[in-house]
């Protein structure tokens, strides 16, 4: 089973590139980040073509995360608990139905800048309800996996400069205490399974010839709980998808599990 996490930077503005990506890279889910619509806005009728369910947890114009899956999902939830007045779309998870079961969330974690300010502390906190999940889903000893924007540098070899991310929420000892936390529950970050040294970036900014430059950093990120982990036989980023014509700013990261 291939699953991929892809923050598309609006599905309107991005629904061509994502379904060219769609029909090379044939994912059998996909989890979206910013789609930047509502629920009732996103364009179901090219996912239904190709043979994918599609579940959405959206919200107007800022953030959103879907779920498209070619097999079946159950038991959908929508929004992070530990925070019934956090009213942000950035957390989807489901249960796709197969011969092994596994459970996949999907999630956009908050930027947090300017830092320190009122948004890095609503990432610290968004974090620390992340990780209370993440130990919800270990204790499930269930195959599952937490993947999305992280808006986490979770190490200098993750970045082309780090020094120029050093004061960035992103990069903060802070962020990365609090990443670091949650993988050290016993969850796996899949690319590091796979691929190691620095080079290997998701995101390139608009700005400042940062794709030409490979002026690249790595915070989309696919996490396993040990029972997922076993069963990992591949990890990758599509990292051309960058320099085709009106791309999103990130790039495809993806697994395959022996589902």
């Amino acid at each position: 089973m291939k699953i991929a996490t892809f923050n598309i930077n609006g599905i309107k503005a991005r629904l061509p590139a994502l379904l060219d990506w769609l029909d090379e890279a044939r994912p059998d889910v996909a989890l979206l980040q910013e789609i930047k619509t509502v629920d009732a806005g996103f364009p179901h009728a090219p996912f239904d073509e190709r043979g994918y369910n599609v579940e959405t947890h959206g919200q107007k114009s800022f953030n959103g995360v879907a779920i498209l899956s070619k097999r079946p999902l159950e038991d959908v939830t929508r929004g992070l608990p530990g925070d019934e007045e956090d009213d942000q779309s950035r957390w989807i998870e489901a249960t796709v139905v197969g011969k092994r079961a596994l459970r996949v969330c999907g999630l956009y974690l908050p930027n947090g800048n300017p830092a320190p300010g009122p948004k890095y502390d609503y990432k610290l906190a968004w974090m620390a309800r992340l990780r209370d999940r993440a130990a919800e889903l270990l204790a499930a000893e269930e195959p599952a996996l937490m993947a999305g924007d992280y808006n986490v540098i979770p190490q200098d070899e993750d970045a082309s400069r780090p020094a120029a991310w050093a004061e960035d929420a992103l990069a903060l000892p802070d962020s990365r205490a609090a990443f670091r936390r949650i993988v050290n529950l016993g969850f796996t970050d899949a690319f590091r399974m796979r691929v190691f040294g620095p080079g290997h970036y998701s995101f390139w900014d608009y700005q400042a010839g940062a794709w030409s430059r490979d002026d690249g950093i790595r915070i989309d990120h696919i996490l396993l709980n040990p029972q997922a982990a076993d069963l990992l036989t591949d990890c990758r980023i599509d990292r051309e998808m960058r320099g085709r014509e009106k791309p999103s700013d990130h790039v495809p990261v993806w697994v395959e599990i022996d589902a």
